[in-house]
């Protein structure tokens, strides 16, 4: 081995500092990525939330097959739709509402007049009453439409 061979290696080299804006790609899609989740995790919550008010619904017009009893269809799918509303628009105080501002509120929600003029009408008083009649099938596809435009 050559003696002066060894004057000519240099001593190990550290690579320059990194500047602070190199890592920006990193941040940019770390944040993306967050977002994405934030998104995918909201939309898991209001999806879960729809299907679950409308199993909910179908186990309604199951018992109302069953039993035929309006007065009991007509509670439920007022518990039903008040809770919905309640999760879906929790700055309305929606719990506070009964009569015709409720069937007032669901209209100005997705109802039409379907509520304070239509087959909807029949929330205001037939969950009160000992007995009373209704068309149901119309009153639960109205409820399943209110349900699929509310699904938040």
């Amino acid at each position: 081995m050559n003696p002066n061979a060894l004057d000519t290696l240099r001593d190990i080299h550290l690579p320059a500092a990194t500047p602070w804006w190199a890592m920006t790609e990193v941040w940019i899609a770390a944040a993306c990525a967050a977002v994405a989740a934030s998104w995918m995790i909201y939309r898991g919550i209001r999806t879960r939330r729809l299907r679950h008010a409308l199993r909910e619904l179908s186990s309604l017009e199951a018992a109302h097959a069953r039993d035929g009893n309006a007065v009991r269809l007509a509670g439920g799918l007022s518990q039903l739709l008040r809770r919905h509303a309640a999760a879906c628009f929790p700055e309305a105080g929606v719990e506070g509402l009964s009569g015709g501002d409720w069937l007032a509120f669901l209209d100005a929600h997705g109802g039409g007049n379907a509520f304070t003029q239509g087959t909807g009408a029949v929330l205001e008083s037939l969950p009160y009453r000992a007995s009373g009649t209704t068309d149901a099938q119309a009153l639960i596809a109205l409820v399943r439409q209110w349900l699929r435009e509310n699904p938040r």
